[in-house]
C-alpha cells in the first residue's frame, strides 16, 4: 500500500496476509488510521466484519458506488451488494474470483 493512498469504504482489498491471503474483499468501515472493517458477503459478512491492519491489505483503484450510496442512506450494506461489487470489480479486471456454490 503507498502511503499517499487512504483507505475509503466501499473500496475493493486484496488480503496479503491471514488466512484469506489472496482473496479480495471489501472495505466497510474505518476505525482509525491503522485498522479498517472488511466485509465479503460470504464468508464474512457485513453484520460480523473483519478487523484488519492496512499493512495486510493491498487497495485497489475505487471503490463502490452502490456499496457507499447503501452505507450513506441506510448506514449498513447487504451481503449480496458486497458480492455483487466483488463480482463486478473481478468482471472489470479479469481476476479469478472465488464464486460461492456452482
Amino acid at each position: 500500500m503507498s502511503k499517499d493512498k487512504s483507505p475509503r469504504v466501499g473500496q475493493i482489498a486484496k488480503v496479503l496476509s491471514g488466512r484469506h491471503h489472496g482473496k479480495y474483499t471489501v472495505l466497510i468501515g474505518i476505525v482509525n488510521d491503522r485498522y479498517v472493517l472488511i466485509a465479503d458477503g460470504h464468508k464474512r459478512k457485513f453484520d460480523f466484519p473483519k478487523k484488519k491492519n492496512l499493512l495486510h491489505l493491498q487497495l485497489m483503484g475505487d471503490a463502490s458506488e452502490e456499496v457507499v450510496s447503501s452505507l450513506k442512506e441506510t448506514g449498513r450494506v447487504t451481503n449480496g451488494k458486497l458480492r455483487l461489487a466483488l463480482k463486478q470489480f473481478s468482471a472489470e479486471n479479469a481476476i479469478d474470483a472465488h464464486e460461492k456454490g456452482e
